[in-house]
């Protein structure tokens, strides 16, 4: 990709970012929209999203593959690791080389070295004195991650939390708890509809997500409900060509 041609996309992606900011966006492909656009854009070969539950619980709500979901899901399950670390400090955490060991962070070492990641990045999304969850990037080659690629991370994710933390839901609190639950649910339901179709297309599951997501995109839908109606067997989607 040319400079020309990544500095265009990252404007399309902040404009995309930006949408959140009008009424009826789904907050599911949004955090999806922000994860891919990170491994394309930016030199992270992996991404994931964890977002905080009205109990301050995080769950993982966007991945941008099986290997980062994993890790992502392992870290959630030890409750430690640099993406537990950054959302409970609101910092940014940053692990240039993931093989030297860290105070209880073993399990969550163990599954990222075992997916092939060697360096993460960990980015509070948060407004002033509310985080709502991290952005976090992981690398497979150790070193430091490049000072631009974090700024535009951090700038992401700033939007994306300024789209979720609208006037309109930071003015009611219950309102906020609700969206990001309904969020979460849809993740639930999302992981069960990416089976259903790996199963039934005989794809792998990274592929399953696609379809489904194609699926939504191009008919104008949101992704969960695609989702709801394909693990209620109201709709069956294939491979290409089939």
């Amino acid at each position: 990709m040319t400079s020309k041609t990544r500095h265009e996309r990252m404007f399309q992606t902040f404009a995309t970012l930006a949408d959140t900011l009008v009424a009826e966006y789904d907050v599911v492909e949004l955090l999806q929209t922000l994860v891919d656009s990170c491994q394309e854009l930016l030199d992270v070969s992996g991404a994931g999203i964890l977002i905080a539950d009205s109990s301050g619980q995080l769950e993982l709500i966007a991945s941008t593959s099986e290997e980062a979901r994993l890790v992502e899901v392992i870290q959630l399950s030890a409750e430690a690791g640099p993406c537990v670390e950054c959302f409970v400090t609101s910092k940014v955490v940053s692990v240039a080389d993931l093989s030297v060991p860290r105070p209880g962070w073993a399990e969550f070492r163990r599954a990222a070295t075992d997916s092939g990641f060697a360096a993460v990045d960990a980015i509070p999304m948060r407004l002033r004195d509310t985080t709502i969850g991290t952005l976090n990037l992981f690398r497979t080659v150790s070193g430091a991650a490049a000072e631009s690629d974090l700024a535009a991370a951090r700038a992401f994710a700033d939007v994306a939390t300024i789209g979720i933390l609208h006037e309109r839901v930071v003015s009611d609190t219950r309102s906020l708890a609700e969206q990001l639950r309904s969020a979460l649910d849809s993740r639930v339901v999302i992981e069960q509809a990416k089976g259903v179709v790996s199963f039934t297309a005989r794809v792998p599951v990274d592929q399953a997500f696609l379809l489904i997501r194609t699926y939504a995109r191009t008919r104008g839908l949101r992704l969960g409900d695609v989702a709801a109606r394909i693990v209620r067997r109201d709709l069956r989607i294939g491979a290409p060509g089939t």
